[in-house]
């Protein structure tokens, strides 16, 4: 083990830790937003209710993803050095955009959201709840748009003298044809988390408070999440459709991996299961799909998909003697990983539908335990399908330009890596457990009461108001 080898763990960890909050406040900032809306128009208590509730969760994992984002972009400073001064000026400049555009906006307007229940006029604290969420979804879009860049890069040139990456066109960055369906992609499975979590902690109270005067706001948020989760299971599908075709021009390997294929077949078949062997080098067993695959990679099913042991020698020839292939049983599992695990959570809420049917009220048991197992499964598949995307890359950092053991700091020690590697997972376990249990303690406290809560009206003249807003 050496220096590289932590420093590529340490980043692992941090990312696929932070994204267990990203989906959910980019999907529950929308949805809160949606329901608030509702209340604004209907002046109906349930959404109200169901606002400040699913609202409080939201900050909570809000909170936690702020945190563990500004660590993430540390380590491009401290671990990652050689590969910042390489691509910085184009890596920089969405992130920098993102930081200064929609995580300001974003925060500047939950601030507002936050203080402004009974202070701000009803429509001005509806819109800071929509702007908060427009700037959740801005900030993902910019810093997908700078992984895409490591993806398939665009818009830059090296320059001969210093051997740096420079960016030439910001446009051609911003519009790659991976961050346009990578976008929607993410979107959709953050929807698919959030919807989720309506549904397992609503589903929690109708069976375990069935006589709760608050069972209306729960059933709408069991059937509203079900709906959300099923819609954004179809979009999943969809964009990942497209995004494995755009993923088969661009990164021809990474969709080989994906389906163990070794050898370019045309037709080529989809994989259900394949066992190879224990180096990954050559496949043994398999159950296919005739076809599938040459359709999902190139939409046409006689479609030519180049296997690995073809593109290995290619890259070989191009780039130089090496390996040029991911771990395979990574790429593999975690793909499949990733689609079952979201597939289960669609189906859980075709089921929690069912049991609604004709203004029934869910009582099954069962059911309770696979509501609240709804949210586990569309995370685990983000995080899957972020390990397949990164992992697939594999071993180039930025593709066909810079290889990830060129892109760690030489400075840094494996002493040092590994003490920080060490301290940041004691940290990040410590923080997961008060996550958990500050999202099971409100959860379980249900909605509040809102009966005595008068908000500011937009109809009161400018004398009646705070003088705080009077100006």
């Amino acid at each position: 083990m050496d220096a590289l080898d932590v420093a590529r763990w340490q980043f692992g960890v941090t990312t696929v830790y932070h994204f267990l909050f990203v989906p959910l406040t980019i999907g529950l900032s929308v949805l809160v937003a949606i329901l608030q809306t509702r209340w604004h128009r209907t002046g109906d208590e349930k959404y109200l209710k169901l606002t400040k509730f699913y609202g409080k969760l939201f900050l909570i994992n809000f909170a936690m993803g702020v945190v563990t984002g500004i660590v993430q972009e540390f380590q491009f400073g401290m671990n990652w050095s050689d590969y910042s001064r390489f691509v910085g000026d184009i890596f920089g400049a969405p992130l920098a955009i993102e930081a200064l555009v929609a995580f300001f906006l974003e925060s500047t307007f939950i601030g507002l959201w936050i203080f402004g229940w009974d202070r701000l006029p009803k429509r001005l604290h509806l819109a800071s709840i929509w702007a908060a969420a427009i700037g959740t979804n801005l900030s993902a879009y910019f810093i997908l748009a700078a992984n895409s860049f490591m993806q398939n890069p665009v818009g830059y040139r090296i320059n001969p003298d210093t051997g740096r990456a420079e960016l030439t066109d910001f446009v051609a960055v911003l519009t790659n044809k991976v961050a346009l369906i990578t976008f929607p992609h993410t979107i959709a499975g953050s929807f698919l988390v959030a919807g989720s979590l309506l549904v397992a902690v609503a589903v929690w109270h109708l069976i375990r408070n069935r006589d709760s005067a608050d069972t209306p706001a729960y059933r709408f948020a069991a059937k509203f999440g079900s709906w959300v989760t099923l819609v954004a299971a179809f979009a999943v599908v969809v964009t990942g459709d497209i995004q494995g075709k755009i993923m088969t021009q661009v990164q021809p390997m990474k969709m080989a991996a994906a389906e163990g294929l070794y050898e370019t077949e045309s037709p080529a078949s989809f994989s259900v299961l394949t066992v190879g062997s224990l180096d990954g080098t050559r496949e043994l067993f398999a159950i296919k799909i005739p076809y599938l695959l040459s359709y999902l990679g190139t939409g046409d099913p006689e479609g030519t998909v180049q296997g690995i042991n073809d593109l290995q020698a290619q890259y070989a020839s191009q780039y130089g003697a090496g390996s040029y292939t991911p771990i395979i049983p990574v790429t593999y599992w975690s793909f499949r990983f990733m689609i079952a695990f979201g597939l289960a959570a669609a189906a859980i809420a075709l089921l929690v539908l069912w049991t609604h049917r004709k203004g029934r009220t869910p009582t099954n048991r069962w059911l309770l335990r696979a509501a609240l197992a709804m949210p586990i499964l569309p995370l685990l598949a983000n995080s899957f399908g972020w390990i397949f995307t990164e992992m697939g890359r594999q071993p180039w950092i930025v593709f066909g330009e810079m290889l990830t053991r060129d892109g760690v700091s030489r400075s840094v020690s494996l002493t040092e890596v590994l003490t920080s590697f060490t301290a940041f997972t004691l940290i990040y376990a410590t923080l997961a457990v008060i996550e958990v249990k500050l999202l099971l303690r409100y959860a379980k406290a249900g909605v509040p009461d809102v009966s005595d809560e008068h908000p500011i009206d937009d109809t009161h003249d400018d004398a009646e108001r705070p003088l705080a807003f009077a100006y």
